[in-house]
């Protein structure tokens, strides 16, 4: 990881198109601008922690037929020639 030390108003410049500004800093807490072609996705890394454990948990979970809706498991109708209405 690189260190780098700025000021308020201080910016540094990543592979000449991202643009991160020191804006403010605050107690414990510094606030930052970033300007970055649209191209480049920005997020919170707890927000992605947050979404990993969802998957993770989503994937512990275990499935049961019996809690599907009945037309989960078989789309009966016309494109499999069963009859819905019997």
């Amino acid at each position: 990881m690189l260190v780098l030390t700025r000021r308020v108003n201080e910016t540094i410049i990543i592979d000449g198109k991202i643009k991160v500004t020191v804006v403010a800093i605050e107690d414990d807490k510094i606030r930052i601008g970033i300007d970055a072609p649209p191209e480049v996705g920005i997020v919170r890394e707890e927000l992605l922690n947050a979404v990993r454990d969802e998957n993770k948990a989503a994937a512990r979970t275990a499935l049961v037929p019996g809690d599907l809706p009945k037309n989960f498991l078989s789309r009966p109708g016309k494109d499999r020639g069963d009859r819905t209405d019997m």
